[in-house]
């Protein structure tokens, strides 16, 4: 694990400071960076989203979903949290905070755009982070790939309908022309570009000049995501100065979604007797989210000042402390997998 990747979330703290400071300072700049939108996509950001985004697909190899009926239990349970659990969850969990709990401290439109915030982190399934996760873990990497490969795939038909439908549940108007628009630019596009550069640079079956290629653009995915942070921190700059504490009320849902997700999914894996190289990766995929796409997609949607697009950046903040603090569980509780495979 690089330097920028164990300390992401400092990076990403030090970044929202940046944004909010910058966003009082030169106000003009964000709004004049606000204005360059085509179709209701912001051009810097898709920019910045795409350098994040594209050195992951890059990782992803497809040619390993041949192996996909080798050990199923595992890639079942990741697909079952990813698809049929862990949406619904975090809808529930957003609109229980946030319409019961804390309806006397959020304003009912602030509500409504944290809440699909939240729903567009759910249904965002992560993909490049698991790799790091898996290896903290000592996952088997060649069936993670495996997962990894399969849930990108499903993804590409499965996250407008769902997010569609959560959102549409929730009271909330969804444009699905920016919706789709929003998958085929920061899914589809990505992926296909990420498979034809993966294809041209095995064609000589040498490995070592794809593992040279992932490594120089590594650290433009990092910086990627902190200008994006920056930007968007910037975009809601006054609102945080003025609403301090809307970090920390977005913050705790999120909390409780990725927990007991992760609960939910050991406790499965602990049940099918799955073994911890297999079981732990497992969780991580289904605990960890694919930021990325959702903070793309809430700001296609719902605009660069939206809640929904502060909700899904916090979602960034929290995520990696989080995580790593499951890498530690995992690795702690890893005798309790220490049983045959049923």
């Amino acid at each position: 694990m690089g330097l920028f990747e164990r300390y992401l979330s400092l990076w990403v703290a030090l970044c929202i400071v940046a944004g909010v400071v910058l966003g009082n300072l030169a106000p003009a700049l964000f709004v004049a960076v606000a204005q360059l939108e085509f179709a209701h996509v912001n051009l810097v950001v898709a920019l910045f989203i795409w350098v994040m985004i594209y050195p992951m697909m890059v990782q992803i190899d497809f040619s390993a979903i041949k192996d996909v009926g080798k050990k199923p239990k595992g890639l079942l349970l990741t697909l079952v949290i990813n698809w049929l659990i862990k949406p619904f969850t975090m809808a529930l969990l957003g609109w229980f905070f946030f319409r019961v709990l804390m309806a006397d401290w959020v304003d009912p439109q602030s509500a409504t755009e944290y809440i699909a915030g939240m729903i567009l982190l759910g249904v965002a399934p992560c993909t490049a982070m698991v790799f790091v996760w898996s290896q903290l873990t000592k996952g088997d990497p060649n069936y993670t790939l495996v997962q990894v490969s399969v849930n990108d795939l499903i993804m590409i038909f499965a996250f407008a309908p769902i997010a569609a439908f959560l959102l549409g549940v929730s009271d909330i108007e969804v444009p699905w022309e920016t919706l789709l628009l929003s998958v085929v630019l920061y899914v589809v596009l990505p992926l296909l570009a990420g498979a034809w550069t993966r294809r041209q640079l095995e064609k000589q079956g040498d490995t070592e000049r794809l593992n040279r290629f992932l490594q120089t653009l590594k650290p433009w995915s990092v910086l990627g995501l902190l200008a994006t942070v920056v930007l968007l921190f910037g975009f809601q700059a006054k609102t945080i100065i003025s609403q301090p504490e809307t970090i920390g009320l977005i913050a705790i849902p999120l909390l409780v979604q990725t927990y007991g997700i992760f609960v939910i999914a050991y406790a499965a894996a602990y049940w099918l007797r799955l073994p911890h190289n297999v079981a732990a990766p497992a969780c991580m995929i289904g605990t960890s989210n694919f930021f990325e796409l959702a903070v793309a997609v809430a700001i296609s949607l719902f605009g660069l000042h939206s809640g929904a697009a502060l909700a899904t950046v916090v979602g960034v903040l929290v995520e990696v402390p989080v995580m790593l603090s499951l890498v530690a569980i995992a690795n702690r509780t890893a005798h309790w997998f220490d049983r045959a495979e049923a």
